[in-house]
Formats: structure tokens, sequence, C-alpha cells
């Protein structure tokens, strides 16, 4: 959460940065509620210094005084808690600020292609959109999905179930062998001061799955392990020497998708549960550019080992995510829509994640600092089998199964129809 003292000493600049964002605030609320918020805060401290004094003289003549003056203390501090409160939301629903190389655009028009890699394979006859491939192959079954629990979900069966867990097997082992990244398998449910943290609360409520239990405060399905594992470390002050943090997860991610609304609604690009396999990163403020690249080029890896052709891309400032600071998307290519798709998202998010949380660290001067949190699909599991299944389909209907993750599937060559 930005800090307002920065924003009242900065507001014109303040408001150009949060305009490329994309974002309407009402700065003239916002700096009408500090200025009260600041009025209050002094006008309570005249009175308990009027209070200390009195107290000092030990005057009883001046008991009644005291007494008034305590209660006057106590309207203003009740006061200034609502005019805080307000003041707060506020805050909370302002996003992070762009780096200064991020494009600043609208939206996802204003994006830019930095890298195109891999080579897109030329068939000899009309490639299957995956899930026309995974029904003639009766290992997607969408219509049963919709029966026990309605659309945008999914049965995946048979051998692309396997290969589905394959893919993840690989990518955790990728991570956590050769990228370093320690394994964490987390709660899959989060708490209102969780999802607050990382940014989902209050502004993305309406996307949210939350459940409704008795006798708790709220709680939510996790729409990305990135919040479970970033507030590892809310309200903690972190030692220097033990950073970088970098945590990978394979969970399975819950949306309600609000504002896609008749998209994808074919296959399983957009569901509502899919599986992810998320990196997060835990850095000194400083080296977040550095480890944005070097978990970008994690997240590559396994396309690059899976031979999938991809494209790099740096988002706009009005087409980021609310807690980022820099984003590069990774698309894939689709051959049945002959162009490429997002499969992994990787963002930096400077302080602005750590603020929220109370994430501190010490640094080798004993000063207490905010640390940078970045985060990134590693990549998204079922975006990946969709991959697969387009680019390594045959004539047959039937799909290679790359080499990477024969291994993992039992050394087979091929998923046939059976």
């Amino acid at each position: 959460m930005h800090n307002i003292k920065y924003i009242r000493q900065n507001l014109d600049e303040f408001k150009i940065k949060i305009r490329d964002r994309n974002t309407q605030i009402n700065f003239d609320e916002l700096i009408s509620l500090d200025e009260e918020n600041r009025k209050l805060i002094q006008e309570k401290e005249n009175f308990e210094k009027e209070k200390k004094i009195i107290s000092k003289s030990k005057d009883k003549t001046m008991f009644e005084k005291s007494k008034k003056i305590s209660n006057n203390i106590n309207e203003l501090s009740d006061k200034q808690k609502i005019i805080k409160s307000k003041l707060d939301n506020i805050l909370s629903t302002i996003p992070n600020i762009a780096l200064k190389d991020v494009p600043v655009g609208k939206d996802e028009s204003s994006n830019k292609v930095i890298e195109i890699k891999g080579e897109i394979k030329k068939f000899d006859f009309k490639p299957l959109s995956h899930y026309e491939l995974g029904e003639k192959l009766n290992m997607l079954d969408f219509d049963l999905a919709a029966k026990t629990t309605g659309s945008r979900f999914v049965f995946v069966k048979k051998d692309l179930a396997m290969l589905e867990r394959a893919i993840s097997n690989f990518m955790i082992d990728t991570h956590t062998q050769i990228n370093g990244y320690t394994e964490i398998s987390p709660p899959l449910i989060a708490n209102s001061e969780t999802m607050y943290g990382t940014g989902q609360l209050p502004k993305f409520e309406s996307d949210q799955f939350e459940l409704k239990l008795e006798n708790s405060d709220r709680k939510f399905l996790i729409p990305t392990a990135e919040v479970i594992l970033t507030n590892m470390f809310k309200n903690q002050i972190l030692n220097q020497k033990d950073l970088p943090i970098r945590l990978v997860a394979s969970t399975p991610c819950f949306r309600k998708e609000a504002g896609s609304y008749g998209k994808d609604t074919k296959g399983m690009i957009r569901q509502h549960q899919f599986n992810k396999v998320e990196l997060v990163s835990i850095v000194e403020n400083s080296n977040c550019e550095e480890e944005l690249e070097r978990m970008t080029n994690c997240a590559t890896m396994i396309l690059d080992k899976l031979n999938l052709p991809y494209r790099k891309v740096i988002l706009s400032s009005g087409d980021m995510g609310f807690s980022a600071e820099k984003t590069y998307d990774i698309e894939v290519w689709l051959p049945s829509e002959n162009t490429y798709r997002e499969i992994s998202s990787c963002s930096s998010c400077g302080i602005f994640q750590s603020t929220r949380m109370k994430s501190r660290y010490k640094n080798d001067k004993k000063e207490i600092m905010y640390p940078g949190t970045l985060n990134g699909s590693g990549l998204a599991v079922g975006r990946t089998l969709i991959a697969i299944m387009e680019n390594y389909q045959n004539k047959d209907l039937s799909i290679n199964i790359p080499n990477v993750l024969k291994p993992y599937m039992n050394n087979i060559d091929k998923i046939f129809v059976k």
C-alpha cells in the first residue's frame, strides 16, 4: 500500500503515474481525508500534552479539567479512527506504480513483444483444438463436469490425466533441482488478511471463491499459490542473510473469472479450477529487476525443454496486475488458434505487497527495510497440457510425448485413441 506522505509530497507526479495505470482515484477526497486525519491527530496530541502538564502539577483543583480533556481525547480518537479507516480504504484500492521501462498504455494493445523463440510446426492436416482432440480421445469430458459441478470445469481422464500429472512433476523437479527453488505444499485456503496482503482484497473480492464457514473469520479458496506463499512472511522481520528466498508450489487454483463472461467458453483455457506451478521470490528491493529476469528465464526454461514455441511480452502500464510494477507474459503457440496465448505471467511487485503484509527484514546496518516480492507461473499446468496436445498431435489423433516427459509417463511414446 502506498505511503500517504509520499503521495502528499509528490501529488502531481503520483496522479500521472496512476493515470498511466488506467485507474480513476478521487484524489480530492483522498487529500481531504489526509488533512482531516492529521488535524485530528494534532488536536489529540495537544490535549495529551495539556493532560500531562496537569498530572505533573498534582493540583487537585484541576481534576475536572483533566477529566474533560480525557473525554475530548477519547472523542477525537473515535473520530480519527473513522477518518483513518476511510483513508486506508482508498489507499488499499490504488495499484502499484509502474517502473520507468514499462510501456505506457491503457490495455494489451500497448504491450510489446521482446522475444520470439522456437519453430512453429507446419502440419499437413488441419490441427484440432485441444478440446476437439480431447473429446475424440475420450479423455476430456466437459459435459460430465457441467452435470456434476457447472460450466468452466473439466474431467481429465486416462493418459491425459497422467500427462497432466507428469507436466506438474517435471516442472517441480526442474525448479527445485536446477533453478534453486524450495518446494512447498501449502494450504489451499487463505483468510482475509492474507488475501489483503497480496492485493486480492478489497478491490477484487468479486473474483474470489469465498467459503461459508460457521464461527470463523472470512476464508477464501486461493486464486494462486502466490497468495499463500508470499504471506508466509507477513508480520515478520527477516534477516538479510536469509534473502533471497525462492519458493515453488504446485496447487489447484480457483477463480470466478467474473470479468471474462463470454471469453474462451470452450475448452480449458479459462477455468474456475486449474492447476498451476507457482514461483515466488522474496529479495532485497534493489534486486527486484534482476530477480524478475531470473524468474522469467526459469519459466521459459520449461518451454525450451518441452520444445514449444513461445514469445515473451512486456505488459503495458494499463494491462499489468494490481500489485505489479513490471510484468512479463510468456505466450505459447496454439496451432488451432494460429496465435500465441498466455501460459505464464512473471511480475515484480517491489515493496507494494510487503508493506501491506508488514513483512520486513533487518539489513547489515540494523535498519528495518521492506523486501521486494515477485511471483510467476512456472507454468500453468493446464495450459501446458493444451499446448502439448495441440503442438504434438498427429493426423491419427495420437499425441507424441515430449522426450523430457517420457520418464514421467512410464516411457510411452504416444497417447492413442483407446
